[in-house]
């Protein structure tokens, strides 16, 4: 485990954070994350010590394959992913997908089909696994592996990462000894991207979202029907809409091929984006555009 010291803000930008100045004059910036993970979840199979454990039931099978959970994760790459595309497309939608390395190594179709569409390729680690507990070396093998797989499968270098949370202290500094990196999205602190000086370098960070994110559909079941999520996500937006004609927020919807491409639930995310339709003052965004857009604004000055 890393022995590097790291500090924490309580305070953030305060009762006055700065004014991004969105595109189109947007209070809300709204970013879609599809989850790419199918093929990098443990399985005995692959040669893990163990199974994933949770998905729609939490049930580990210990000691043999479970054909089962592969089955499930399968459903998002096979019949999900194609769902939400085709509704990104229907409502010329450009999304940012977080994809961990082994999913693109195993199916390298999922990233070139997303390229193609306009949509932006992140780092999700190389396993669908926290590095917490990872050695340096381990660490900085994995960022080089998950970096690697996505150049290969559609020529794009990622400049986003995302761990499965949690990251590490060294996380940031191994990012930018690599290279290459814009931002990356492991907060979960606030409504607005922020720098952080790594080693006297300036590195972006996009808070994620764990409360507008459709794994809340599974284990803890918070959100049961489709309407419970797109409710959810409807009123979180309608909250920042209205405080965002004096301070411009960012909104964060994170979705998996295997949960939101159900059939049963894929109504939620088409609800929310008919909502969007009837408001002017909205920017829909990849991580990258955003992260680009606030080294700009920051380089002129953003203003309160």
């Amino acid at each position: 485990m890393s022995s590097e010291t790291y500090s924490r803000d309580f305070r953030g930008y305060g009762p006055n954070p700065p004014n991004p100045h969105w595109p189109n004059q947007a209070r809300v910036a709204v970013s879609f994350v599809l989850n790419l993970e199918e093929g990098a979840e443990l399985a005995i199979s692959d040669g893990d010590s163990r199974n994933e454990a949770v998905y729609e039931i939490v049930l580990e099978t210990q000691n043999v394959p479970d054909v089962a959970m592969e089955s499930h994760f399968e459903y998002g790459s096979r019949v999900g992913f194609w769902r939400i595309l085709k509704l990104f497309d229907d409502f010329s939608i450009q999304a940012t997908m977080n994809a961990c390395g082994r999913a693109i190594e195993r199916s390298p179709w999922l990233a070139q089909e997303a390229i193609s569409r306009g949509h932006e390729i992140c780092c999700h680690g190389y396993r669908w696994e926290s590095m917490v507990y990872m050695d340096e070396a381990q660490e900085r093998e994995t960022i080089a592996k998950t970096v690697k797989a996505i150049e290969q499968a559609c020529g794009v270098t990622p400049v986003g990462w995302h761990t499965k949370s949690p990251s590490t202290p060294r996380t940031r500094r191994l990012l930018l000894e690599h290279g290459g990196f814009l931002y990356d999205s492991d907060a979960y602190n606030d409504e607005l991207p922020y720098e952080v000086i790594v080693n006297g370098q300036p590195h972006i960070v996009l808070p994620y979202s764990f409360d507008t994110n459709d794994m809340r559909f599974t284990n803890a079941e918070t959100f049961r029907l489709a309407r419970d999520f797109s409710t959810y996500l409807i009123d979180s937006f309608n909250w920042l809409y209205q405080e965002g004609e004096h301070h411009p927020r960012m909104m964060t919807v994170g979705l998996h091929t295997r949960i939101i491409g159900r059939p049963g639930r894929i109504w939620a995310l088409k609800h929310f984006l008919d909502h969007l339709q009837s408001y002017p003052h909205i920017w829909i965004a990849t991580r990258e555009q955003i992260a680009r857009h606030w080294q700009q604004s920051k380089s002129v000055g953003l203003r309160s």
